[in-house]
């Protein structure tokens, strides 16, 4: 449909401000501003069609800043070797950021887990994100210094995400349950290491636009929250492409 000049000029007058700061606004003609605001008042829905314009403009903007930002810290999501990942061999691959005390992540876990076991194909990439404070950021740590020590790093997870409460004394037992002394993480060099990977986790989740846990990436679709279905559909797109 075809705006009337009218309602043509109040979607430029509204979109006038959508600008950079810098730019000064353009002059209006009172007499012309005032015929203007009176057809707005005649016909507010202008308003709202020229928001949903602007809406749908700004969808499309983010969300090609969002592929562009992905396609280009593919390999640091995918391919960064301190990452554990299981099923290596996998032609799909997920990626998870994750914190172990994330309600959400922790409702996710044993879904994940299962995916993993029942599908080869899906090679799935572990980052770690504590968001939720010292104990997190500890059980990041731990798991880490299992996964650079070459032990079980499923394990250690999925008992991770099960203790209620995950706290230091959880974290100790569940290490010592899978044969990992709790001292090796608190080790200078092991200590050095996990802090500089989980400072690169960050900086990629802000290159990301992640704003919380679980966040997973599939190919091209990016799914926040805890969003089993969105996830598998993206799974079932990629393995399409993948051939």
């Amino acid at each position: 449909m075809r705006l009337a000049p009218l309602a043509l000029a109040a979607v430029l007058l509204l979109s006038a401000g959508c600008g950079r700061a810098a730019e000064p606004a353009p002059a209006v003609d009172p007499v012309f501003g005032q015929k203007v605001r009176a057809y707005l008042l005649a016909h507010p829905e202008v308003i709202e069609e020229a928001y949903a314009k602007l809406q749908e403009k700004k969808k499309v903007e983010a969300d090609a800043a969002a592929a562009k930002a992905l396609d280009q810290n593919r390999q640091a999501l995918e391919r960064d070797p301190r990452d554990f990942v299981a099923n290596p061999n996998g032609k799909v691959t997920v990626t998870e950021f994750y914190d172990y005390r994330c309600p959400y992540c922790i409702a996710m876990a044993p879904r994940v887990a299962e995916l993993i076991a029942k599908n080869p194909d899906v090679r799935f990439v572990f980052k770690e994100l504590p968001i939720f404070g010292a104990a997190s950021d500890r059980a990041a740590h731990a798991a880490l210094a299992v996964k650079r020590a070459g032990g079980d790093y499923l394990g250690v997870y999925r008992d991770f995400m099960a203790a209620k409460p995950l706290d230091n004394a959880a974290i100790d037992r569940v290490l010592k349950a899978h044969n990992f002394d709790p001292a090796l993480i608190d080790a200078e060099a092991a200590k050095a290491q996990a802090d500089k990977q989980l400072a690169d986790v960050r900086e990629l989740a802000g290159k990301l636009n992640i704003e919380g846990t679980p966040a997973f990436f599939v190919g091209d679709t990016m799914v926040m929250g805890a969003d089993w279905d969105l996830l598998q559909a993206g799974i079932t797109r990629a393995r399409a492409a993948a051939g």
